[in-house]
């Protein structure tokens, strides 16, 4: 760790832990719920609970990109961050709106708005939020005493993520209206501007880890990133299909959609290749798992398993059902989810001088939630299909559908656990690493990291 102020980035990622395993908790209400067993119905309705668990997954990752940025700007600038006591700051006021929503939604305090439930003055706090944030970085790069590929990709990322917030935030008092701009918030923020960080991380973890020239990785970012942009932008009409938008949405959103997939294989290549062609044995090769398991996870669940069902002519019989469920899970864990474990796992060590990369713990959790998720993707698909069949095909009412499959979900509850499993280890990880410490791991310049041999 290069500079003082990078240790900042603990702090949002002990947030990050904190709030993942609180999301598993409404996770598993939310599957006993499906299986038939909502006994805490009372207390959690079911939209509160789903409210609650999305909302902590939003809210989790976005602590983590911006953990990954306060960590990653300074050394790829070459200067402390602007304004360190600012992104304390900001962090507490962030926790702040974040309880302050999932209380709300407990007694009811939302917009109902899918994605977007919390109400509208902590939106507004929301806006000040990230502006602070984004001010704090765009300050560090611009007085930075460098600047790479890599920090512009992921400034700009981050910057256009905070204006596409502003969107959802448009009053109107119609369906397909608030749907469209809706759409301009959540579709372009994980499938447009998210991928962009998601790029910029992987390049700095990429360069970081397998010791590859810096010209090398940040050409194929260029291209990758451009590609997977351009996809995801256009691909926001599968979500126009049937909410009262113009027919020419088919066309465009099917065949936009169809190209997303040669991005994420296109991204998932990069990974795989880069990671091989590096010919330095980095002593951390849980991080470089991580990265290279988030570029092939991310193309198996935004990439393949999007693509299964975004298509029209399939997406007629598809959309609102579990089978979204399915291409979601896997969607939000490869692509963003397992990207900030990767970078927790390749800074906190620096962080904290504690190198439990090598632990069987750091590789128990790994495995242990990867087959946990790709087993909770299967039990979606298995339980999405049926409901398709049986509603959309054969014309069984939802609620008796419902009770039909039920049974799935109990193998979904196996499998969660099993992933739990693996978060609770990595979480284990986290806490055993301890506090971010004094100098012990700082003064590694260029072409150096701070890690020892062993």
């Amino acid at each position: 760790m290069r500079f003082e102020s990078q240790r900042v980035a603990w702090w949002f990622f002990a947030t990050c832990m904190l709030l993942f395993t609180l999301q598993l908790v409404y996770g598993f209400i939310l599957g006993f719920a499906h299986a038939g067993y909502d006994g805490l119905h009372d207390v959690i309705p079911f939209h509160t609970a789903r409210a609650t668990h999305t909302n902590l997954l939003v809210m989790w990752l976005l602590c983590g990109f911006m953990g990954a940025a306060y960590f990653i700007i300074p050394d790829e600038c070459d200067r402390e961050l602007y304004w360190p006591g600012l992104a304390k700051l900001q962090l507490a006021a962030l926790v702040v709106v974040g309880v302050t929503a999932i209380i709300g939604f407990h007694f009811n305090w939302w917009e109902g708005r899918k994605f977007l439930e919390i109400p509208r003055p902590l939106d507004y706090l929301v806006v000040v939020d990230v502006l602070m944030f984004i001010a704090n970085i765009g300050m560090t790069v611009w007085k930075g005493r460098r600047l790479t590929t890599t920090s512009m990709v992921l400034f700009f990322g981050l910057l256009m993520a905070a204006l596409l917030y502003l969107p959802g935030m448009i009053p109107t008092d119609n369906q397909t209206i608030d749907s469209y701009w809706r759409w301009w918030v959540v579709h372009l923020w994980v499938e447009g501007v998210w991928e962009l960080i998601m790029g910029g991380i992987l390049s700095y973890l990429l360069i970081k880890l397998t010791g590859v020239d810096r010209e090398v990785v940040e050409k194929w970012l260029y291209v990758i990133v451009g590609f997977t942009f351009l996809s995801g932008i256009l691909g926001t009409g599968h979500h126009y299909y049937f909410i009262g938008t113009p027919r020419y949405w088919l066309l465009v959103g099917g065949l936009f959609s169809a190209l997303e997939p040669l991005a994420f294989l296109g991204m998932a290549i990069y990974a795989i290749s880069m990671a091989k062609r590096g010919g330095r044995r980095h002593p951390n090769k849980i991080a470089l798992s991580w990265t290279v398991g988030c570029a092939v996870m991310s193309f198996v669940g935004a990439g393949f398993l999007g693509f299964a069902h975004t298509l029209p002519q399939v997406n007629l019989y598809t959309h609102g059902t579990l089978v979204t469920a399915m291409h979601g899970h896997m969607a939000f864990w490869g692509a963003y989810a397992m990207l900030v474990l990767a970078i927790m796992a390749y800074a906190v060590p620096l962080m904290t001088g504690r190198h439990l990369h090598a632990s069987p713990a750091s590789t128990f959790a790994f495995w242990t939630s990867n087959i946990g998720m790709i087993a909770m993707t299967l039990a979606f698909a298995v339980a999405g299909i049926t409901q398709v069949v049986l509603e959309r095909r054969v014309g069984m009412d939802f609620i008796t559908v419902q009770k039909e499959i039920e049974v799935h979900f109990w193998g979904l509850i196996l499998a969660a656990g099993l992933f739990t499993a693996g978060i609770l280890a990595q979480l284990w990880v986290f806490v055993r690493s301890g506090l971010p410490v004094g100098d012990l791991v700082s003064g590694a310049r260029e072409g150096e990291d701070g890690y020892g041999a062993g």
